[in-house]
């Protein structure tokens, strides 16, 4: 991602914290976050996501689970760690003005010393905005407002005080002080894997796209990669420029070895970047898997054996 290619060619990998389940209940729920990041931190993760749902949406646990809002979180997670960076995966553009979520976005990159990145994509929870009264405008408009929000987060960390014109956002004078102390910006991820609108949004906006990893050979991610090259080549821009991620679940006792083999794989398939979910609440147990790889993931060379696409 963009000011972070210390160490480009190794694969990175990262931890997505989804559910905030743990035994402890609400009193144990700041404790068990800043342990959570800090044992992340340590076993060498290189980004600290964490969802951004106001209910549990995660497919193995229910709408009860506790939830805690995304920047919110980030801004303790900014305190409790000093060198992974911090972000969610990823926000919804309709829910919040493109101009506060840049602003939150700013916050936390202030705050962590130049750690923030945002994660962005375009919102498919319909029931989730329902059940409180989010905005959940239709298809076609939620993509408008996913390219406003990358138009005009560029616009705002360029520093650039023109009015922004949008397709729905009119910004008359977009003042956004205090910048970014991430050089040259806070990286942008898009996350989704639609050919039509996601991927080329990717191609114009983002430094990195996230895609999901389907248990079918590799064959989907195949495919979805050839069509982020051409959607590069179109935009005009090199597709070596754009990160690619995976999100990919670490299954409870999966052993360090069989993780770095699925990391292999991935980084043949052309991912240099693992971004791992879990099924309930991280562990240490989980975090120490992720440590007692870390050796022989960062040896897996992603760029050497990643395969070009037509």
């Amino acid at each position: 991602m963009v000011a972070d290619d210390e160490g480009e060619d190794a694969v990175r990998v990262s931890i997505n914290i989804t559910d905030h389940s743990w035994p402890d209940g609400p009193g144990g729920l700041a404790a068990r976050l800043a342990e959570t990041a800090r044992g992340a931190e340590e076993a060498g993760v290189h980004t600290v996501w964490v969802g951004d749902h106001l209910l549990q949406s995660d497919p193995t646990s229910e709408p009860h689970e506790p939830v805690l809002e995304a920047y919110t979180t980030l801004g303790f997670l900014a305190s409790a760690t000093s060198t992974v960076r911090l972000g969610t995966m990823v926000s919804w553009a309709s829910i919040r003005p493109p101009a506060l979520l840049v602003k939150a976005v700013t916050t936390v990159d202030v705050l962590s010393g130049g750690r923030a990145a945002l994660g962005l994509g375009a919102g498919y929870h319909a029931g989730e905005a329902a059940d409180l009264g989010l905005p959940f405008p239709g298809t076609a408009e939620r993509f408008e407002l996913l390219e406003d929000t990358l138009r005009a987060a560029l616009h705002l960390w360029a520093g650039d005080e023109r009015p922004f014109h949008g397709t729905h956002v009119e910004m008359a004078r977009p003042i956004a002080r205090p910048a970014p102390l991430s050089r040259p910006r806070p990286p942008i991820l898009v996350g989704g894997m639609g050919e039509r609108r996601t991927i080329p949004l990717v191609a114009r906006y983002a430094d990195a796209c996230n895609f999901f990893d389907v248990p079918d050979g590799g064959a989907t991610l195949r495919h979805k990669l050839d069509v982020l090259a051409r959607a590069c080549e179109a935009a005009g821009r090199d597709p070596a420029d754009v990160e690619r991620t995976v999100s990919t679940r670490l299954d409870a006792g999966e052993s360090a070895a069989s993780f770095t083999d699925r990391c292999a794989a991935l980084a043949a398939l052309g991912f240099g970047h693992a971004v791992l979910v879990t099924s309930g609440p991280w562990t240490d147990r989980a975090l120490a898997t992720i440590a007692e790889a870390g050796a022989g993931v960062a040896a897996i060379d992603h760029r050497s054996d990643e395969r070009s696409t037509s």
